[in-house]
């Protein structure tokens, strides 16, 4: 057996449980998904994925002002009056893919 060192990481408890659920249902031990993605990282030499903002922030009515919202709503109400129109599958898929849910 190879010897091993400790790694010791700071981390929000919630990130922690939750991908320790994850990997509790895929059968792997947090410490081998660790050594996993440090392989990874070895063989790529760099981190094993793309670290990007996502393309474009979401449309939050918040942070509108009224004329903006008036003009968001008028262009989605062009969309509909032209039948540019998406299912609400596609709609969440989108979403989903486009800011890595």
């Amino acid at each position: 057996m190879s010897k091993t060192t400790n790694l010791y990481v700071r981390l929000e408890p919630e990130l922690k449980e939750q991908a320790e659920l994850v990997l509790g249902k895929l059968g792997i031990p947090m410490s081998n998904a660790v050594n996993m993605f440090l392989k990874q990282i070895v063989m790529q030499r760099g981190i094993p994925f793309d670290i990007k903002l996502p393309t474009r922030k979401p449309v939050g009515m918040a942070d509108l002002t009224e004329e903006e919202l008036n003009t968001e709503l008028e262009e989605g109400y062009e969309d509909f009056s032209k039948g540019n129109i998406k299912s609400v599958d596609k709609v969440f898929s989108d979403i989903y893919e486009d800011y890595g849910i």
